[in-house]
């Protein structure tokens, strides 16, 4: 009971319970494949079908030949709004956050208070004030729609806001200044480096919460040629008649690209801690 958990060997238990968990975690994404690889004769079966199929690239066909699905198109626009809301949220949220957490300027406290209660406010209350504006400018059907309004976060600049205090000693900070480096400069050579494995954590959250946007997306995008990955499989599910095994089918590959991300993104973040538990 007194050694730290680092200094305890996990027992069978631990494995046992992990093993439980990632069946029950795993168990939804498995049935998804499955759905997608079988046939509309094997979703009538009683007890259903826990094989996969060999159907996969028929339903994989089907589901890129609909014409006004526009699934292909969507996989893009999905990366594309994706990668440049990620790179954004990164480079403000972390410019926001060094400055909240080492520069001193009035009415900062006041003005970090208000970027922490717009967290309390829910996004639907907004969504008809956004539609307006986006409307004025004439982005709306398009992907500059889904991209301008998360171009920064609230929680990123809090995020980072909090990390930085905790990573960057303000003594450091000082004697870059003394040195005669500029405040980009700090946060260049010294705030950066320090802050990777938030970065890390930042952008993973980021790329799959802008990848799994559905409301917003389908507001704007609705009825328009440039639909993101979540619209386009609500588009597979429209209709009277829906065939579940198209939608899983295209909800399966709009999935594979937040594995790869989770899956590299992982790795980055255990790397970046492990160099900066080396570097302290």
């Amino acid at each position: 009971m007194g050694r730290a958990p680092q200094d305890t060997a996990a027992g069978v238990g631990s494995y046992l319970l992990l093993a439980v968990t990632f069946l029950f975690g795993a168990f939804p994404l498995y049935w998804m494949f499955v759905i997608a690889t079988s046939t509309d004769e094997a979703l009538a079966k009683l007890p259903p079908a826990v094989v996969p199929g060999d159907q996969f690239l028929v339903n994989l066909r089907e589901v890129f030949s609909l014409q006004d699905v526009y699934f292909a198109a969507s996989l893009v626009n999905s990366v594309i709004v994706s990668t440049v809301v990620t790179a954004s949220v990164l480079f403000f949220c972390s410019l926001a956050g060094f400055a909240f957490a080492k520069l001193r300027f009035k009415g900062s406290k006041a003005l970090m208070l208000f970027v922490v209660l717009t967290l309390t406010v829910p996004n639907q209350l907004g969504i008809v004030a956004l539609y307006i504006v986006m409307g004025k400018l004439g982005w709306n059907g398009t992907l500059l729609a889904v991209i301008a309004p998360g171009l920064v976060t609230a929680f990123g600049v809090f995020y980072m806001r909090q990390f930085i205090v905790n990573s960057v000693p303000d003594e450091l900070v000082e004697s870059a200044r003394m040195d005669g480096a500029t405040t980009m400069r700090v946060y260049a050579t010294i705030v950066l480096p320090a802050i990777r494995p938030a970065l890390a954590v930042l952008g993973l959250l980021t790329f799959v919460a802008t990848w799994n946007d559905f409301q917003w997306p389908l507001i704007t995008l609705s009825g328009s040629d440039y639909p993101t990955s979540m619209v386009a499989v609500s588009d597979l599910a429209s209709g009277n008649y829906v065939i579940y095994r198209r939608v899983l089918a295209g909800a399966f590959v709009a999935t594979i690209p937040l594995l790869v991300m989770l899956f590299v993104g992982g790795r980055q973040i255990v790397r970046g801690i492990m160099e900066g538990a080396v570097k302290s």
